[in-house]
Order: structure tokens, then sequence, then C-alpha cells
């Protein structure tokens, strides 16, 4: 029989079905709203790093003869970002779990603001290249610091839309990135005020972040406890906050007592942990081989391939992807703690896959008919599928993985998840326009087709509804897959860890 004071606490499922008075609405708490925003200006830079250089690779190219004859070195310009945050990704779960998540955005913008000036100032490609990875350094740390900090200081039942919020900064900042790639078209050093304005935000947030607490949750496994009571008091009303602190303080030792075993060798001991992780890293690598940033960084290109050559008109056109991508998340933000996770990246990868075939078709057709239709109907063909991604397999992912790693493992694999995605990132990012060149665009976006079918099947099969759980209730659910045996928030409460790898 289930006691009746465990299933009154903020870690069981029970406790908002008896409280229903308690429910927190997304715009109820404007403290919390702020943290998110100051938290989500790291997805900015994100957002922005990713669609700024597509813009500005066409008037690099101009300016470089080097890079306009080599489409390798192109990749590498683009690409190096990407390798910078697989190497900023790996330490910031480490930096995450030793400093702090507030510090760990510190040091990420510190890192951020200096390549930025970097390529601003680049005298040729080498050194804008190495602006780039500086700058993808920074934004690896911010990709896994951002979506954990949001995590840990929203109530269980906003944490998807608040974690989403991350997403529609990240598409936020590329809308901006396109705003500005087109302010600047016709002002000289055009790409250096593109990719040097970058720095901006990245001040922004530094000052603003030393404004703002710690993570409650991080503060209570390091035994700060009156500085984790003060956030949660600005976080919960009164009756809700006595429940939560109790509830912290008896999972602060439990966390502590774990953490003394969390290195990284131990992680993958525990079958639970590696379930976890191949659902997370899963979700992030087919995020990125479904071709999310093949449309991201190269829009302009593909609107040139599909027969539009105005470097303006294409990033007019590219624009308008970018708005539809932030109005999407928009309604993602929405759908996520209503629909769910799981039916949401479902129906998201359904008209993925339908996109995908329609530009495949469109630039099938192109290369066999000099009718401007098909051009037209690949511009269709991009917008319809940011207009399906961005809901669903934009936030989804990184929301899932800010939410299904026990405590003490939360920065390592949240990190490893994160480094997954940016390989992934780098691979597809690195090769799309070889491989356009050698088997035609049409045919790889047929190949991305293929790709979503198979992350269609992935979530189908392996990714669970998290919607409206704690942290705890979701551990409960890797012990249940990995031993087939049914738990319940009692013993995960008591400590009473009876299912050991």
């Amino acid at each position: 029989m289930t006691n009746p004071k465990i299933q009154s606490t903020p870690g069981s499922s029970g406790y908002l079905d008896l409280y229903p008075e308690r429910k927190m609405a997304f715009f109820q708490n404007p403290y919390i709203l702020g943290l998110v925003a100051v938290a989500g200006i790291g997805g900015l830079l994100f957002g922005y790093d990713t669609g700024v250089i597509s813009g500005a690779l066409l008037y690099i190219k101009d300016d470089f003869e080097a890079v306009r004859e080599s489409n390798f070195l192109q990749e590498t310009i683009v690409s190096m970002a990407i390798a910078g945050a697989i190497i900023g990704s790996a330490a910031g779960g480490w930096v995450n779990d030793a400093y702090g998540r507030k510090n760990a955005t510190l040091i990420a913008d510190v890192i951020f603001i200096c390549g930025s000036i970097a390529m601003a100032a680049a005298p040729d490609p080498y050194v804008l290249i190495l602006g780039r990875l500086l700058v993808g350094f920074g934004v690896g740390i911010a990709s896994v610091t951002a979506p954990v900090y949001i995590a840990e200081a929203s109530p269980s039942e906003i944490r998807g839309s608040l974690v989403s919020t991350n997403s529609l900064m990240i598409t936020g900042g590329q809308l901006l990135s396109y705003i500005v790639n087109l302010a600047f078209t016709r002002v000289p050093g055009t790409w250096r005020w593109m990719l040097g304005v970058a720095a901006v935000p990245a001040i922004v947030q530094f000052i603003l972040m030393l404004c703002l607490p710690e993570s409650p949750r991080w503060l209570f496994t390091k035994n700060r406890k009156d500085e984790a009571i003060d956030v949660l008091s600005k976080i919960y009303d009164l009756s809700r906050l006595e429940d939560e602190v109790d509830f912290l303080t008896a999972q602060s030792e439990q966390d502590r007592q774990k953490r003394k075993n969390a290195k990284l060798g131990n992680a993958f001991k525990s079958k639970e942990i590696r379930l976890a992780f191949l659902v997370g890293a899963g979700l992030l690598a087919f995020q990125q081989f479904t071709g999310i940033n093949t449309v991201m960084y190269y829009s302009p290109t593909i609107v040139q391939m599909a027969g539009f050559q105005s470097n303006e008109l294409a990033l007019q056109l590219s624009l308008i992807v970018a708005a539809m991508n932030a109005t999407g998340t928009i309604l993602g933000i929405y759908l996520i703690d209503h629909s769910g996770r799981k039916k949401l990246a479902l129906c998201s990868l359904g008209g993925v896959f339908a996109s995908l075939v329609l530009l495949s078709l469109a630039f099938l057709n192109k290369s066999s008919s000099a009718n401007d239709w098909y051009g037209w109907l690949a511009v269709l063909g991009l917008v319809l599928y940011i207009g399906f991604f961005s809901p669903g397999m934009g936030p989804v992912p990184w929301t899932v993985n800010s939410e299904i790693y026990p405590e003490e493992y939360r920065g390592i694999c949240g990190g490893m998840s994160a480094t997954v995605c940016w390989v992934s990132n780098l691979v597809v990012s690195l090769s799309f326009l070889s491989v356009a060149e050698a088997l035609g665009t049409g045919t790889t976006f047929l190949i991305l087709a293929g790709i979503t079918v198979l992350a269609f099947l992935f979530v189908l099969v392996y990714v669970p509804e998290t919607k409206g759980l704690t942290f705890d209730e979701v551990e409960l659910i890797w012990k249940e897959r990995a031993w087939g045996k049914n738990t319940d928030s009692t013993n995960l409460l008591h400590g009473e860890n009876e299912y050991q790898s």
C-alpha cells in the first residue's frame, strides 16, 4: 500500500494530482522566465552561428579566391565551428558538474567573444577558421549547459515547455542571423560584420548571468542548502516551497553519495544509464542525420542550386525558411507538454520525410529541365521541411536529454550526448556539398529521407514518454526497462535502489 506522505511529495506522480492548485502555468512566474531567457541566450548564440555562416559564406567566397575555388575550404569554414563544438560539449559536461551551470555559461561566453573578434578581424581564411573553432568551442559548452540549467530550475509540469524555449532561442538566433545578413549585404566588410556582431549577445549574457543564481539542484548536491532555498523561494510559492525543499534535501544526500562513484568509467556499468544514453544520443544523432543543419548551413546555397543566382534573393528566400523555423518552435513549446515528447517527434518525422521526398523530386527534375517551377518547388520543400522539423525534432531531443539522466551523471551524459550531436553535425555539414556534387542534390535529399524512416522507427521503439514526470520518475522508467520489473516512487524516495547492475 502506497504511503500517503510519500504520495504527496514532489518526487511522486501523485503530488500535483493531490494538489492541482499548486500547478504552475507557463507565464505565471516572471522570475523563472527571466532565468530561462538569460540561459537561453546560449541557444541564441548556437542558432546565430548556425545561420550566419550560410550567408557570410557567399561573401567570404567573393573576398578570398582560395575559398571560392575550393569546396573543401568552404566546408572547413562551415564545419570548423562544429569541430570546436565537439570539443566544447565533451568538456562541457565535466565543467558543468565541477564548477556549476552558471560558471560554465560564463566560460562559454568569454570563449565565444574571443572567437567572434578573431573572425571579424581575420586577414585570411586560416585565421577565420581559427575563429570558427573558438566560437564552436563556446557553443559546445553552451549546448550542454543551457538545457540542464533550465531543466533543473523548472517545475516538472512545465519543464518541457521551458527547456523548449532554448530551442526557440536557437531558431530565433538563426532568424536573427538572416536578418543581420540582409542588413549588411551592402555594407563594406559585409561578412566581417555578420560574424563579428555575434559577440554582442555573448557580452549581454555574460553581464546578466553574473546577476543570476546557480541551479538549485546543483547547489543542493554541493551542500549549499541556504543558497538553494533562496533560489527555490523565488520559483515556488509558500504552499509548495516546503515540500520541494524537504524533497530535495532528502535527495541531495543520496545524490552526494552517488556522486562519489559518478566517474565516466562507472557510468556505463549501469544498464539503466546505457539505455538512457542510447535514447538521448540516438535522438540527437538522428536530429542531425535527418538534415536540419544541411538546410540551415547551406539554405542560401541550396536556393542558388535551385536556380536563384542572386546572393540577395537567396538570402531573402532563406529568411522565409528561418522565420518558419522560429514559428514552428513556438508551436512546439505549446505541444511538448500537451501532446508529449514521443508523439510530437513521430509526427515531426513523418512530415520531414514527405518534405525531403519533395525536395528530392524538385532537384531530380530541375537537373533535366530549365523550368523555374522546379526551383520554386525546391523552396517550398525547404519551407515545409522546417515547418515540420521545428516543432518536434528541433526541441524534443534536447528536452529529452535534459531529463533522462540521473543527477550524478546529468552533466557527463548530457555532454557526451551533445558530443554525439556535434560529431553527427560535423559529418553532415562536412560532406553535404561533396556528396551533392558526386551523387546529385536530389539523390542526397533522398538519402536523408531514408535516414528519416530509420529515425521514425527508433523513436517508435526506444523513446519513452517523459511528459510531466519528475527526474526521479524518469529514472524508474530505465530501471523497469533494464530489469523488467515494476518499481514505485516509495522505493525511490527511500533510496531503496533494489536493482543494481
